[in-house]
């Protein structure tokens, strides 16, 4: 087996600007303030977890249950979209559940959907007919290894930031997921249309 380091690499960018973990640090320090904390490691390894296991089984998962991925990635555009909102308006869309427990927050949203999300599962697939297996598994696992990083040092990142900093970014970045949630929309709706 021979790695192609400009497939892996291609890979791993993709990802990485679909999850946007960095633009995902205002809701992460959100959730880690509502929350009380959250497990870096375990939120990475679930999120790994959910990606590699729908690399192998998606498109049979989705089939099984009547869902094309166009459908599944319009479905994703329109949680992306209230989550942009939730952004750039500063108004809660989501219902808090009070009944969760602290540590819940690792899994759900952080985990899922936040980190793997339908964005990145989409992706996941649609890129998975360009590159090799091989060259997407890694470009997860280097992926995970930065997310863990930067989840590990939101608690840094929030105090060079600041909470007017933490704003701006949190609505600068709220406008580009709008953004790709429409496109998101538009390029799969055309398919169903």
């Amino acid at each position: 087996m021979e790695l192609n380091i400009k497939e892996i690499f291609t890979a791993f960018m993709v990802l990485f600007a679909v999850i946007d973990i960095i633009g995902n640090i205002p809701i992460i320090i959100d959730l880690r303030n509502r929350e009380g904390s959250i497990n870096s490691k375990k939120a990475s390894v679930i999120s790994g977890v959910i990606m590699m296991l729908f690399l192998f089984i998606g498109d049979e998962m989705l089939k099984l249950i009547g869902i094309d991925v166009n459908s599944f990635a319009v479905a994703g555009s329109f949680v992306l979209f209230f989550l942009a909102l939730e952004m750039v308006l500063g108004v809660k869309l989501f219902r808090e559940d009070d009944n969760i427990n602290k540590f819940s927050a690792t899994v759900f949203p952080v985990a899922f959907p936040l980190i793997a999300g339908p964005g990145s599962l989409t992706t996941i697939l649609s890129i998975k007919s360009e590159y090799t297996t091989e060259s997407i598994l890694i470009a997860i696992f280097l992926n995970m290894i930065l997310i863990y990083l930067v989840l590990k040092t939101s608690y840094k990142i929030d105090k060079f930031l600041g909470k007017n900093g933490i704003n701006i970014i949190r609505k600068i970045f709220g406008v580009i997921l709008l953004a790709i949630s429409v496109k998101l929309f538009m390029s799969n709706i055309q398919e169903l249309i």
